[in-house]
């Protein structure tokens, strides 16, 4: 596997680490290796939480190597594509709790990988923009629609076709970022955050984030019934006998993730 996604556990918390100098820019192998990290930490009920970061203090990611599209192939344009999104598409898809850490610059695929995770804390000199289509290209790894689904449709387009790049600050007002700390201390909070989610049930939150994530494509009363029946099958767990009994005893919960 390759070193650029470099991996470390802290309690229940997966640590992912891009680091590709110098700008930590995604690879054929290191988005394979995402994936296969985060298919990896689904089945293993020790993690409950996922933090990803950058190495450095100046980039969190600038996305893709541009030279890959140097020559116009189209076969290549394709795999990377393909390999983008299910690198992403896995990062959405983790059962619990992922958090971006943004130290730096986040740009095209860099921001698209922060725009696949629950929760962004940027640090106060961080750079965002999604800045494709001034090299003739698009944010093909989710940019154009988690980018609309978190921040409308009118700061999406300001963005993506403008050509924009924010701030810390722009970005929290405008909800693209839930926090902005003193620069260096992204990670730090964002691991806060990831120990907050620990005092929750993993089951409870696994099952949570799959009914608001689930509201981007289910019609209102068809998430109605689904919340109601993931609440009954909660009943099946360990978690929620351990959560009700520890809560009548007064004493905190040992969770399992079962």
């Amino acid at each position: 596997m390759t070193t650029a996604i470099r991996f470390e556990q802290q309690d229940h918390t997966a640590i992912l680490t891009m680091d590709n100098p110098p700008a930590n820019t995604w690879t054929a192998a290191s988005l394979s290796a995402l994936a296969e990290l985060v298919a990896k930490l689904n089945d293993d009920r020790e993690i409950w939480s996922l933090v990803l970061t950058g190495a450095g203090d100046r980039f969190f990611s600038a996305g893709a190597d541009l030279k890959l599209f140097a020559d116009g192939d189209r076969a290549v344009a394709r795999e990377m594509a393909r390999r983008f999104g299910e690198a992403f598409e896995a990062l959405s898809r983790f059962r619990g709790l992922s958090i971006a850490a943004i130290d730096g610059y986040a740009m095209g695929g860099g921001l698209e990988a922060a725009l696949a995770c629950d929760l962004r804390v940027a640090g106060r000199q961080a750079v965002m923009a999604l800045p494709e289509a001034k090299v003739g290209l698009l944010p093909c790894a989710g940019g154009t629609q988690n980018l609309t689904w978190l921040v409308g449709e009118g700061w999406a387009k300001r963005l993506i076709l403008c050509g924009e790049r924010l701030d810390a600050e722009r970005a929290l007002a405008i909800g693209l970022v839930e926090e902005v700390v003193p620069q260096g201390q992204a990670l730090d909070r964002a691991l806060a955050l990831a120990r907050q989610a620990e005092q929750q049930s993993p089951s409870s939150l696994a099952a949570c984030k799959r009914l608001i994530q689930s509201a981007r494509r289910r019609p209102l009363e068809q998430g109605y019934i689904r919340e109601r029946e993931e609440f009954v099958d909660l009943f099946d767990t360990e978690d929620q006998r351990e959560g009700v009994n520890a809560f009548l005893e007064k004493r905190p919960p040992q969770w399992r993730n079962r």
